[in-house]
């Protein structure tokens, strides 16, 4: 965990952020980046690698808060927001912090920017002081999080510049300066037999594809795999944990775009990467010498949809007046739906747009600054430890569709997952989930909900404790058919066979024409009486996994429903004893978008 000295220079600045998929990151880093115009010295950290004890000598701090699931923190915040949750703290306790908070959500989600809204709440009743109101990126907005960031960005700097002006003899540069690029790079040396950069971090291990079949019938549309990573040496893992899985761009793809960009005669020379600016990141586990090849393999992002900041930082290397008359024309306020229209709503992807704008020329020194890191993808583990200690697996939906434009486009993790065959070695790291917690009394029933590709992590729970001696499991779970998506239907009807299991399926495309149909949370309204013998009387803890869309709202509208009902409650009771039960972590929500 970094900590960082504590910093008198007036004009510091701290920018933290909490992400699940890169968004918040790349917004702090942009705000790094504009702090830095305004001669502010930024340093940035994501939440989990940042020492909470720095709290309380920091002066001025930004937060970049995403949201997980369908209102939760992201997995990377939970260990500081915990802490500032401490009931011994005092109420001046950050009386010297002066801060603004920006969130990201989803408006269609009742707990909208959450997370944000708890936390600007908790840092002011501590003491700090709020100097811009909270700002709320919204993935619902055509342009996404930037349509509320920029805006909320102008008010930021005219904040921070009222509070800090600027030092006498000094202007704020032209915000279309092109900034030095984020590294140097020097010729290097070819190496032969380079280690495997993963393998300095001791989360990651060598695993061997025993496993890669498709689950879902051979007619149906989509393709979910049974994947199984075997280990030379014992991991350990707990239900709810994540297998972290970096993919590879397809090597046509990459032949393709280093030779639309140019750089086919250089592409295999080898450079020394040195880092210019620490509050501009690089991809993580990057080595110290690379070739382009390598970089637009592991690690840049060239099958990203671009976003607005993309845009303005081609700008500076397109010649063609064409070309940069129609940048323009997407920078521009004016501009904003066209730009949506290009590039978000079909999906056009980096490669592709770089295709369209021949004349850009991109020094090789500015592609970190360019190109989006290819992050990796994380993967509930869906099996137990204490099956096999040297053994994964996992259950993944292979991500193919067609734009509005008809083109077809796959996921880059999971045809990278797909194209595995058995015997094919790849580092796989294993990695806290933070969210799932099992009661240590294996006979304290468990009630899992798990539709979809939800059902990996719920399998992990149930295989957990099947093998402790537990029989007081019941698992819901949703598919479209029975003879098409049911996953792991042998498996779990064999336990169920053996009263380990009370398992109950809800197809919800099976039903005749006509008939409403059925999902997990409309059997747990039949089962209304045992789920509330289950909770209230036996102390029942609920997993709920899957899609983060209206599901996990229906289940617990389901539950609470069972609670008034057979439990004597008042609507009011019902709630607060859900909401009681998530408090206490026997009501748990491990759901994705």
């Amino acid at each position: 965990m970094h900590t960082h000295a504590a910093n008198n220079h007036e004009r510091a600045i701290t920018i933290l952020y909490a992400t699940e998929t890169g968004n918040a990151q790349d917004l702090a880093e942009r705000l790094a980046h504009h702090c830095r115009r305004l001669q502010f010295t930024p340093t940035v950290f994501s939440i989990d690698a940042y020492s909470p004890e720095e709290l309380i000598s920091e002066t001025l701090m930004v937060f970049i808060i995403s949201t997980a699931g369908s209102g939760k923190e992201p997995r990377t915040m939970s260990t500081f927001w915990n802490m500032l949750l401490r009931s011994d703290l005092p109420s001046d306790l950050f009386e010297d912090l002066d801060y603004a908070v920006f969130g990201l959500g989803d408006s269609t989600y009742e707990k909208f920017c959450w997370p944000a809204k708890l936390l600007s709440r908790r840092l002011a009743s501590l003491g700090a002081r709020e100097i811009l109101p909270r700002g709320e990126g919204d993935e619902q907005h055509h342009l996404g999080s930037d349509g509320a960031f920029g805006p909320w960005l102008l008010k930021l700097s005219k904040v921070l510049l009222h509070l800090h002006p600027l030092p006498e003899g000094t202007e704020v540069p032209p915000g279309d300066t092109l900034p030095p690029p984020r590294v140097t790079l020097t010729p290097g040396v070819p190496a032969e037999d380079i280690p495997e950069p993963l393998f300095k971090d001791k989360r990651y291990h060598l695993a061997t594809i025993k496993q890669n079949d498709r689950m879902t019938a051979p007619d149906w549309y989509q393709d979910v795999r049974h994947l199984e990573f075997e280990f030379d040496e014992d991991v350990y893992y707990e239900p709810g944990d994540v297998a972290v899985i970096h993919p590879h761009v397809p090597a046509v793809d990459v032949e393709s775009f280093l030779s639309s960009m140019g750089y086919a005669n250089i592409a295999d020379e080898p450079f020394t990467i040195e880092h210019n600016f620490p509050d501009q990141s690089l991809p993580d586990h990057l080595p110290e010498t690379a070739t382009l090849r390598q970089l637009f393999t592991r690690y840049l992002d060239i099958t990203a949809v671009p976003k607005r900041s993309f845009f303005s930082t081609l700008r500076h290397f397109t010649t063609d007046e064409l070309e940069r008359e129609k940048l323009d024309e997407f920078l521009s306020e004016e501009g904003a739906d066209d730009l949506y229209d290009y590039a978000q709503r079909v999906r056009r992807t980096i490669r592709e747009v770089m295709e369209e704008f021949r004349s850009a020329k991109v020094p090789k020194e500015y592609v970190f600054d360019l190109f989006p890191h290819l992050r990796p993808r994380e993967f509930s583990i869906a099996s137990s430890v204490l099956r096999n200690p040297r053994r994964a697996e996992l259950c993944v939906a292979i991500v193919q569709y067609r734009t509005k434009l008809r083109i077809p486009r796959r996921g880059v993790a999971t045809t990278y997952l797909a194209a595995l065959q058995p015997g094919d070695k790849i580092p796989v790291g294993i990695k806290k989930g933070g969210l799932i917690t099992l009661p240590k009394d294996v006979h304290t029933p468990v009630i899992c909900i798990g539709p979809g590709t939800g059902i990996a992590p719920a399998r992990a729970i149930i295989e957990e404790r099947t093998r402790q001696g537990s029989k007081e499991n019941t698992l819901y779970q949703g598919c479209r058919s029975v003879s098409k998506d049911q996953h792991y239907r042998a498996e779990f009807e064999a336990l169920a066979s053996e009263g380990k299991l009370v398992y109950r399926v809800a197809p919800s495309r099976d039903s005749p024409e006509g008939v409403k149909r059925t999902y997990v949370q409309d059997l747990i309204a039949e089962d209304a009486k045992r789920i509330w013998e289950l909770v209230g009387e036996s102390g029942a803890w609920v997993y709920i996994s899957g899609s983060s869309n209206k599901m996990p709202a229906g289940v617990k509208a389901a539950i609470r429903d069972a609670i008034r009902e057979y439990g004597g409650k008042s609507e009011d009771e019902a709630a607060e004893y859900v909401a009681t039960m998530e408090r206490e972590g026997r009501l748990i929500e491990d759901c994705w978008s």
